[in-house]
């Protein structure tokens, strides 16, 4: 009968214990639980309003985010996507690359194409070609250097123009000078 009390016995204090735990697991839960519908009560306001704007200011506000999205957004999208694609083409230019017009032409048919070939035109202006030295001695395109002989040029004939207009001038003040000393010797 001994064995079979402290069996009971036991039965009840894990029966306990299990009360008890339960219970003690419970309690955080309701904790959070209240905690949660007070901040939910306190969050929800006294009174419900659909919009801050009446009726009348809040179709105009709605047309001029309609127009802006319809019409300047995608004038804006289309600009910046062509000038970021012109971008291979303006550093070919400044590099000097020799094949800037092949490039020039790669960034076109990528506008053409959607930019699917930007990457390569993108690539190909940060680079030389490897053999282009080799094969025409410079590494430097045909019309680049054509561009500081004509800027030379034409400011040569710009003195040369400046010179001869001086000295027409020149040549006018002497006659000028010429006759008003004729004209007083005959007063």
């Amino acid at each position: 009968m001994g064995d079979l009390y402290s069996g009971k016995e036991m039965e009840r204090e894990a029966q306990n214990e299990v009360i008890q735990y339960s219970a003690s697991a419970q309690r955080p839960h309701c904790k959070h639980f209240v905690l949660v519908i007070a901040f939910a009560l306190v969050a929800l306001p006294s009174t419900a309003h659909a919009s801050f704007l009446e009726s009348d200011t809040l179709d105009s506000v709605c047309e001029f985010i309609a127009w802006l999205v319809l019409v300047i957004v995608p004038i804006v999208g289309i600009t910046v996507f062509w000038l970021v694609h012109i971008l291979p083409e303006q550093i070919a230019e400044k590099k000097r690359h020799p094949q800037v017009k092949a490039i020039k032409c790669v960034v076109l048919l990528s506008l053409v194409f959607g930019g699917m070939l930007w990457p390569f035109a993108w690539l190909w202006a940060y680079t030389k070609p490897v053999l282009h030295k080799m094969a025409y001695g410079t590494d430097v395109g045909e019309g680049h250097g054509d561009e500081d002989k004509g800027e030379q040029a034409e400011l040569r004939d710009e003195e040369r123009e400046v010179a001869s207009l001086r000295a027409r001038v020149a040549e006018l003040e002497t006659k000028l000078h010429g006759q008003s000393a004729a004209g007083t010797r005959k007063a």
